[in-house]
């Protein structure tokens, strides 16, 4: 299945453009990392015999949590531990989620959150593609300065 078709009913949901007005990595939004990391998972997971589909949807809606955690806020304090909780809080407000894709979102902050191990092959597919995009967002902001 083509990666488009995967994703469109996703895509351009206030939620999901929402996440265009949100910095995660320097110079890179919410909503950039989210379609970069849905693209890396879709890919690996069609590759490797995996559900492609619910890794592409899955990976876009695994940052979904809708506030900026560069903020002060003391609620922010522990994002990387938490924000998989707020994501998966909304995508399953605003949208119909398998099983799996719940799965996905709550273990994607793994191995950083050591007890929420991934349960499928699609959930260590979107922890390695998270960590990827993630790694080259990073290195490519220290390039750029």
């Amino acid at each position: 299945m083509e990666y488009r078709a995967c994703v469109e009913e996703l895509l351009f949901s206030s939620q999901v453009q929402h996440m265009k007005s949100i910095r995660h990595h320097p110079g890179v939004s919410c909503y950039e990392h989210s379609v970069f990391v849905s693209y890396v998972a879709w890919y690996l997971a069609d590759r490797w015999g995996a559900d492609a589909r619910t890794a592409a949807r899955a990976g876009l809606l695994h940052d979904l949590y809708l506030y900026d955690w560069h903020d002060t806020d003391a609620a922010h304090k522990w994002h990387g531990f938490h924000h998989a909780d707020k994501a998966l809080e909304n995508a399953d407000r605003y949208f119909r989620l398998n099983p799996k894709e719940r799965g996905m979102i709550y273990s994607h902050m793994w191995p950083l959150n050591l007890t929420r191990v991934p349960r499928s092959r699609e959930a260590l597919i979107l922890c390695v593609a998270d960590k990827l995009c993630a790694l080259r967002e990073t290195l490519l902001c220290r390039r750029r300065k």
